[in-house]
């Protein structure tokens, strides 16, 4: 099979495709024939060697492609030869062939392609315990998402306005406020006026009726969290996703005793690992949303795999409109 292979970390000019043998299945495996898988910032973090979890060398990176089962490992009883599946792999998607736990397949809605199935990757289960299990989302609750023009903000804007809340969509580059207002945030923060420290909280009141936020989702981390804690309401929740910013910020713990406010930390691979079973009501709850018309995939543009390249370039420069699906098949 054709596969993308990193021998060293570091850049990712340095992985390059190459013909590799084809998986086979251990015991509790699938192998699944790859139709599409979504590139992610966290593959940079993968291929550069500055993720927490490191395959070993050499190894083909790309989490959660979608695909069509094709073996089944010894054991396997929850997916059968011929089903579509998203399979969240923490490795080994950008590849026309990977074997993954059976375990972490789920098959896909009828209503949705591969590719649409690759651009909710990674996004929909992240936003969806962002919201659901570490912030604790009420109907009627108001949810700001810092960095709402990015996948998992993409994501989070659509699932929190699905399950109730009032979104407020926080964004650097107003050129993308009509994409966010599209995916249901009822306003936009601009995380570009001067002053965030104190703008933040201002902005997040006058589209509030004066109230700061019930939820803040923060990829960001740095300034804007900064920021973001003092947009908080009274025992406010904010979720800690990532620090697309650079910078990993730090909190003084009076400001949390003082405001009743908690700080939760998501790092979601952690539950595909410990908690499989609350995975699977994600996605049936994801998946369900979506065949009801309430979720939609997120906006994505394709790519074949020996471009692979300049998609993780485009990440790499934030040059993205939604996300970027590798074709491996095409």
């Amino acid at each position: 099979m054709r596969a993308v292979q990193v021998t060293e970390f570091g850049s990712f000019e340095k992985a390059s495709v190459a013909e590799v043998a084809d998986p086979v299945g251990a015991p509790g495996q699938v192998v699944i024939e790859v139709h599409a898988a979504p590139l992610n910032f966290v593959d940079l973090l993968v291929i550069g060697g500055k993720y927490q979890f490191l395959p070993p060398l050499p190894f083909t990176p790309g989490k959660g492609p979608a695909g069509i089962v094709r073996s089944l490992g010894q054991g396997v009883t929850n997916v059968a030869i011929g089903d579509r599946v998203l399979a969240m792999a923490e490795a080994g998607g950008y590849a026309q062939l990977c074997a993954v736990d059976a375990k972490s397949c789920y098959r896909l809605p009828d209503k949705m392609s591969f590719p649409e199935a690759a651009a909710s990757s990674l996004v929909y289960d992240t936003s969806w315990f962002g919201l659901r299990e570490r912030a604790r989302l009420r109907e009627g609750e108001t949810v700001v998402v810092l960095g709402a023009s990015g996948g998992v903000g993409l994501a989070s804007v659509q699932l929190a306005k699905a399950m109730g809340a009032r979104v407020l969509g926080a964004i650097a580059n107003m050129d993308k406020a009509q994409m966010v207002r599209g995916a249901g945030a009822d306003e936009i923060i601009d995380l570009s006026a001067p002053d965030l420290h104190e703008n933040l909280r201002a902005q997040v009141y006058a589209c509030n009726g004066g109230k700061g936020a019930d939820i803040v989702l923060d990829m960001l981390g740095g300034d804007f969290f900064d920021a973001a804690v003092r947009a908080l309401a009274w025992c406010g929740r904010l979720v800690v996703i990532g620090f697309a910013a650079g910078r990993i910020p730090s909190l003084k713990m009076n400001y949390v005793l003082v405001k009743n406010i908690e700080v939760s930390g998501l790092q979601v691979s952690d539950y595909r690992k410990r908690m499989p079973a609350r995975v699977a009501d994600c996605y049936a709850e994801v998946f369900g949303l979506f065949e009801s018309g309430k979720l939609k995939a997120l906006p994505f543009e394709t790519l074949l795999l020996d471009d692979f390249k300049t998609g993780l370039n485009k990440i790499e420069q934030r040059q993205t409109a939604g996300r970027i699906v590798l074709l491996p098949r095409a």
